[in-house]
């Protein structure tokens, strides 16, 4: 099971990465887990200064700025 987190405060662009993310996974047909990291503390964890940010796996595949679903779709298929 692949782990997807979200990193922002919830606003539009945060959703959008979210249901990008979503619909990336469900059309790659694998098992993940995706959760939203809305606090502040947790988001400056990952390193992350601008948000949205796309974490798999523990690694940071993107920070300020939504990813189309194909290009989701390569980060989630790489090792």
């Amino acid at each position: 099971m692949k782990s997807i987190k979200i990193l922002g405060t919830g606003c539009a662009k945060c959703k959008k990465l979210a249901d990008h993310a979503r619909t990336a996974a469900n059309e790659l047909g694998i098992e993940y887990e995706l959760e939203k990291v809305t606090e502040v503390n947790e988001i400056m964890k990952h390193g992350v200064m601008m948000t949205p940010g796309l974490v798999i796996e523990g690694e940071v595949k993107s920070a300020g700025k939504i990813p189309d679903v194909e290009a989701i779709k390569k980060m989630l298929a790489s090792p």
